[in-house]
């Protein structure tokens, strides 16, 4: 009977960290480049240190692929006879 107090559950599916990033398709503007990267450049100073590293691993992670639920480490098995001392 000590089974029945259990509450059974289904683990929730792991979040990606994609799945949290939404683009807010509403704003539109159009500026020069050197206007743009001055812009990007503006607000990128004042962001923290920890959200620019979140960021950059954001980007890591879209440039590669990377997804920490899948990615293993790739097991090799090497045999090397050495010679009788």
């Amino acid at each position: 009977m000590q089974n029945d107090d259990r509450i059974h559950q289904a683990e929730p599916a792991p979040i990606r960290p994609l799945d949290s990033v939404r683009m807010d398709k509403t704003v539109f503007s159009v500026v020069s480049l050197f206007e743009a990267d001055e812009a990007d450049k503006a607000y990128w100073r004042t962001q923290s240190p920890q959200a620019r590293l979140e960021a950059l691993e954001l980007m890591r992670q879209v440039a590669y692929g990377y997804d920490p639920a899948t990615a293993r480490l790739e097991r090799v098995l090497e045999v090397v006879e050495r010679p009788p001392c």
